[in-house]
């Protein structure tokens, strides 16, 4: 056994064992409180994850299993700083508001992870991130051509994971349109870098919304009606639960763009005012471009060298409250997106539990 299967054998027995001891403790189902929902879900789907990296060539599989914090470059097993496992539970809880068991999500819990930690790695490389999670990205640790064959690794393995299901040609369908989208939204997000701050081809806040439903909110989308489908959920059940997703991708991409210039860096990770001076184009920046401020927030991005009056300025202008406007707006779309179909009442109290802790993340 080589030392990176070591590692992801030990994840999952970790989890089965911990699984078996909250399932004594608390039943099946616990409160819905947005912590132990995500903890719940993740404890849920990390054997089945982990068996899924196992498959993996073992050098292939070392990259993921450091994408996922489960190693060290080499293969030593290691408990770094995962994700909070968002698109787990969302998958999870489609399936359970379906009226069908959580483990019905599992496999639609699988291939999202393996999806987005597929779009991870190659949007570090893209947008040439040296970090992730407080520790090098995996190009930086292992190379920029390894860290593709990595992402393109989990990509056909999120497939080969959905095709095996029951409902495998339904669920296949659905996430090759949210893959599409991704690809849309992160190609315009690369494509707004280059266009000016001022003038008519100036990015529109209506243009970014797009580019955020498909760049965030597609795979949110795509989570929540995939564990629906495996879990035997009607069509317009499970296009409910994707348009639900959809608007919480736009809210929770809007509250990152607000964290990203007020945040506090010990919450963040990111250095206050991170992303005016990296000189991206969020809600924020393109809602106050518009206002008589425009002119003189423009000189200030332009140059770089006070993003601290940058803020100041975007404020004034309105934009931190506009974005927050906007991000409550999409809330409102999830509910009423919730509310329009049937959902099993405990799994409809925790969708709208993550809900509220995904959008009011410290702003």
């Amino acid at each position: 056994m080589t030392a990176s299967s070591t590692a992801v054998e030990a994840a999952r027995q970790d989890a089965v064992a911990y699984d078996e001891r909250q399932h004594d403790a608390v039943g099946p189902h616990p409160p819905a409180d947005p912590h132990r929902t995500l903890h719940r879900c993740r404890t849920l789907v990390r054997p089945a994850l982990a068996e899924a990296v196992g498959r993996l060539h073992p050098w292939v599989g070392e990259m993921a299993a450091y994408s996922f914090g489960w190693c060290e470059v080499g293969g030593a097993p290691a408990v770094a700083p995962g994700g909070k496992g968002v698109r787990q539970a969302l998958a999870v809880l489609g399936a359970e508001a379906a009226g069908a068991s959580g483990r019905d999500g599992v496999a639609a819990a699988v291939a999202v992870e393996l999806v987005h930690a597929f779009s991870l790695l190659h949007d570090d490389i893209m947008d040439g991130d040296a970090d992730r999670r407080r520790r090098p990205a995996v190009w930086k640790a292992y190379g920029t051509g390894p860290a593709v064959l990595a992402g393109d690794a989990l990509f056909a393995l999120a497939v080969e994971t959905l095709a095996a299901q029951p409902r495998g040609a339904a669920a296949v369908r659905t996430l090759s349109v949210a893959l599409g989208d991704l690809v849309r939204g992160q190609a315009d997000d690369l494509l707004f870098a280059d266009r000016p701050w001022t003038g008519p081809h100036r990015v529109r806040p209506d243009e970014y919304r797009a580019m955020a439903e498909q760049k965030t909110g597609s795979l949110l989308g795509c989570a929540v009606a995939l564990g629906a489908v495996l879990g035997g959920a009607a069509p317009e059940t499970a296009a409910a639960l994707d348009r639900a997703g959809r608007h919480l991708g736009i809210a929770f991409q809007i509250v990152d763009d607000v964290l990203g210039i007020w945040g506090d860096p010990q919450v963040t990770g990111k250095p206050v005012h991170g992303d005016l001076r990296e000189g991206k184009k969020t809600l924020p920046v393109l809602v106050a471009l518009g206002s008589p401020h425009g002119g003189r927030l423009a000189a200030l991005l332009e140059t770089g060298d006070d993003p601290g009056a940058a803020a100041e300025l975007i404020e004034r202008a309105g934009g931190r409250a506009a974005a927050m406007a906007e991000a409550r707006h999409h809330v409102t779309a999830v509910e009423r997106a919730l509310a329009g179909v049937p959902l099993e009442a405990r799994a409809r109290g925790e969708l709208r539990s993550l809900l509220g802790f995904l959008v009011r993340r410290d702003v």
